[in-house]
């Protein structure tokens, strides 16, 4: 169904919703430190019987330890999947492609932090605040450039530099001031690597996801990157925001109406044409799904049954809805909708992702199970026994499966052949579902326009 909604330009939401302009660097001087700070990541095996193969010897996270080649770390000679990593440039015509980016983030919401974690290694590199107060972040999002955003349930989105050579010399302090590890989070004003924070006068800011950009053939570098939000302050009514990704600037809104739910608009996720994908909370009532394109376009359907909170988009262009290990699969196409039902009783929760392979991972909720569902008979196919529930799942470029707990302290990379998983450690208040490594905007494919 199309809709027409209140479509807002910048200069009218600055107005109504007090946003502010993303400023670069010069985004603040608050000098507040972060509690907690001292925790350490840990790397614990889980029931994988050989050792740890992924670690790099040299420590110069590379491939060259890596004994067969394929840069996924195992020495197998084989990759779990098809994947390739965002911001590993080989050349121009092969933008995408290579082994150079492995990072999953993941939001310590109480902490107000985001913590970015080598997928190889499995050493947390780095950890920010995601706001210069508590933000209680929540949705971690990667571009296909490698950076991230992250957005704060409370209002605000910050982006921070993945490569930190992008990392820009602003503190005053000669050199570049970036944090190195979890018991190295900087005050607001020293940390280098946030590229911009943008904020919001939302109370509720939940759903981010990047969009495509256009990778330019003499630098062969992503650029025109963009960001997609949403949020609000009333029940009923919330905004879809699309920003500029190199500056933070709010490009264009659209107000969507008769939203159900205290959260509002809860999931997120963009398809391959660039389209943003999201739902409304199901708890006070029947949902409804969203679509809304860059021209700002709105379309809507109604969600046959209340087994969501994640919400995923396959490489065919088929939005996904997930909870309590069930799944909801909608074809935008046909118009129809096919359903596994829910595994578990409970407030239906969970995340899920598909693997570009033909498979949607997930966890039933409050079991320490990972599910995967076939894409086109929406059967499950697998189950892996993990340590807990975990809230998120996202998979990494090595094709492994990642979870992270639900407001817990761990998260588990799981071989999704075996099970063998391993665990690391040192989160606070850990909860994010959404594309935490990039992979699921890489596997739905570019724009055809």
């Amino acid at each position: 169904m199309r809709t027409t909604m209140r479509h807002c330009s910048w200069t009218t939401a600055a107005a109504v919703l007090g946003l502010v302009v993303g400023c670069g660097k010069a985004d603040g001087d608050a000098r507040d430190s972060v509690a907690g700070t001292d925790s350490l990541g840990s790397l614990s095996q889980g029931n994988d019987d050989d050792e740890d193969a992924d670690e790099d010897a040299d420590g110069d996270d590379d491939a060259d330890d890596d004994a067969d080649g394929d840069a996924d770390g195992d020495g197998d000679g084989t990759t779990k999947f098809d994947v390739a990593s965002p911001d590993g440039v080989l050349s121009c015509d092969q933008a995408g492609s290579g082994d150079t980016h492995s990072y999953i983030w993941i939001a310590n919401s109480s902490e107000s932090t985001v913590s970015k974690i080598n997928t190889v290694t499995m050493v947390e590199e780095a950890r920010y605040m995601t706001r210069d107060t508590a933000g209680n972040p929540s949705r971690t999002s990667v571009a296909l450039s490698g950076n991230m955003a992250v957005a704060n349930r409370s209002g605000g989105v910050s982006k921070f530099y993945s490569n930190i050579a992008d990392c820009q010399d602003t503190n005053g302090t000669p050199g570049i001031q970036t944090s190195t590890g979890p018991n190295d989070v900087l005050t607001w004003d020293q940390e280098e690597c946030r590229a911009w924070y943008t904020p919001f006068g939302y109370s509720t800011q939940r759903p981010l996801a990047w969009a495509h950009g256009v990778v330019n053939q003499e630098t062969c570098e992503y650029e025109n990157e963009k960001l997609w939000t949403a949020g609000g302050n009333n029940a009923g009514t919330a905004d879809v925001v699309l920003m500029d990704g190199e500056t933070g600037v709010v490009e264009d809104m659209v107000t969507i109406d008769n939203v159900v739910g205290w959260a509002q608009l809860y999931g997120g996720a963009v398809d391959g044409e660039g389209n943003f994908w999201t739902v409304d909370h199901n708890w006070d009532g029947p949902s409804t799904l969203i679509r809304v394109g860059q021209d700002m376009g709105v379309d809507t359907w109604p969600v046959e049954q209340e087994v969501h909170y994640g919400l995923a988009v396959d490489v065919k262009g088929r939005a996904w809805l997930c909870g309590g290990g069930g799944a909801s699969r909608f074809d935008p196409v046909t118009q129809s909708w096919a359903h596994l039902a829910p595994m578990s009783s409970g407030n239906a929760l969970g995340g899920c992702m598909t693997d570009g392979q033909g498979t949607l991972w997930t966890s039933p909720y409050n079991n320490p199970l990972l599910v995967g569902i076939d894409t086109e008979t929406v059967t499950v196919v697998a189950t892996w026994d993990i340590p807990s529930y975990v809230h998120g799942v996202s998979i990494d470029f090595q094709g492994n499966v990642w979870g992270v707990e639900f407001s817990g302290d761990e998260a588990f990379r799981v071989d999704p052949a075996t099970g063998n998983y391993d665990t690391v450690g040192g989160l606070i208040g850990a909860y994010t579902y959404s594309d935490m490594t990039g992979f699921a905007l890489s596997s739905v494919g570019a724009p055809s326009g």
